[in-house]
């Protein structure tokens, strides 16, 4: 399950952010996931709380929000939906130049801290 492995990193980059913050608190962790990335999301929701035991993470909360795919069209000049998600040539002209401009995301878009005396 490689989701831990991400799970682990996710962690190792929100401590590394709370400690230059000045060790504060953190009781969520945002999360934009694509369905491109190849990260099943129930798996990582499911290795999150392991990868935090032990952290000053542990007793957080992991929120995902899922983004879209989106295709970019150099021959139509849109940004367009594809079809399907195996399917990404251009809705519109159906040319094969389309590239992915989201939907592979795997970023931490926020965290949510509170004061260090507060239990998460």
């Amino acid at each position: 399950m490689h989701e831990l492995s991400i799970a682990l990193n996710i962690v190792d980059g929100v401590l590394e952010e709370a400690e230059q913050r000045g060790g504060v608190r953190v009781a969520v962790v945002h999360l934009r996931l694509g369905p491109l990335s190849g990260v099943v999301e129930q798996a990582l929701l499911f290795a999150y709380p392991m990868a935090c035991e032990g952290t000053p993470l542990e007793g957080s909360r992991l929120l995902i929000q899922p983004s879209e795919v989106a295709l970019y069209c150099p021959t139509c000049q849109e940004e367009l939906k594809p079809a399907t998600l195996v399917d990404l040539r251009c809705p519109a002209c159906r040319g094969l130049d389309s590239r992915v401009v989201r939907g592979a995301e795997l970023e931490i878009t926020g965290i949510e801290i509170v004061p260090s005396e507060v239990q998460v």
